[in-house]
């Protein structure tokens, strides 16, 4: 059965219809940021680029890196932007566009998001790397699939019952990386970590500026949890969601992190473009040598 144009909105193009593109413009190997002007701050390094385009705060452009075609998208901030991104990058290979059906033949997309985050635990320090190999979520967007077969929920159990978490917050969800690719991210230089995807930047995160926070102890709580001996490390707004949703639809996906802040001492990095740098052109070189 086809899907209703309400459902799979293209534009006149024939473009998906946030992403702005059509499946011709995008690689199987894919990099995802926040932020839509870090796009160009990966893309300097490329030997060619064949296309761009802009819509909102979705910025790709495609190209080549040592002989590497790769896709670098910018998905903005937060899980319902994920949502959105994952979804259509997906539908781009693996729903005909013309027919509005589903392909037979499912292709799998490889998926690595470089991003900024701050650390949790004092131990770990400002203008280091993390990978997350286990990333929980505090938004609420899994829950909104059929999600259970891709959940770890003996954690977030755990980790709701040690944060005696207030009944009116979402439940939180918990989903590992690609295990084949996430290995390959490693190397001396990147610990692995388990990262906690916020709702928001500010309260969600711990942050008072004028506003109390409903629990003042959450981050002490966060910082204080172990599931097997292992601490949940990093906090930013993305990860789980990509997971999840990665997850669910097929695809690989693994999320590095670049530790600009470290929250339990207070410190943040005093040149984090030049740490972002250095993250890009590591995973630019771990991609590319990464055998399917």
């Amino acid at each position: 059965m086809a899907i209703a144009e309400s459902e799979l909105i293209l534009n006149d193009d024939g473009s998906i219809y946030h992403l702005n593109l059509r499946p011709e413009h995008l690689a199987k190997n894919i990099i995802t940021v926040g932020d839509p002007d870090r796009v160009d701050q990966i893309t300097q390094y490329f030997e060619t680029i064949e296309y761009k385009i802009q819509k909102r705060e979705f910025h790709t452009q495609t190209g080549i890196y040592k002989g590497h075609r790769i896709t670098v998208i910018s998905t903005g901030i937060g899980t319902d932007n994920i949502d959105i991104v994952f979804n259509e990058l997906d539908a781009l290979v693996n729903i005909d566009l013309t027919t509005r059906k589903n392909k037979t033949e499912h292709t799998a997309l490889h998926i690595v998001r470089i991003g900024t985050s701050g650390s949790i635990q004092p131990d770990i320090p400002i203008d280091s790397f993390v990978v997350s190999e286990i990333a929980t979520g505090f938004d609420s967007l899994l829950h909104f699939y059929k999600s259970s077969h891709v959940q770890l929920p003996e954690i977030s159990k755990a980790l709701t019952k040690h944060l005696d978490l207030d009944q009116n917050k979402s439940m939180p969800y918990t989903v590992v990386y690609d295990k084949k690719l996430g290995e390959h991210m490693l190397s001396s230089i990147v610990q692995k970590g388990h990262t906690l995807t916020n709702v928001g930047f500010y309260g969600p995160q711990g942050r008072v500026l004028r506003l109390p926070l409903q629990d003042n102890e959450l981050n002490t709580k966060i910082a204080s949890f172990a599931y097997e001996n292992k601490k949940i490390t990093n906090l930013e707004m993305e990860t789980a969601g990509m997971y999840g949703m990665a997850k669910l639809l097929g695809h690989k996906a693994v999320s590095m992190n670049a530790i600009v802040a470290n929250r339990a001492t207070g410190e943040f990095s005093k040149n984090p473009k030049e740490t972002v740098n250095k993250l890009i052109k590591y995973t630019l070189d771990k991609i590319v040598s990464y055998h399917i």
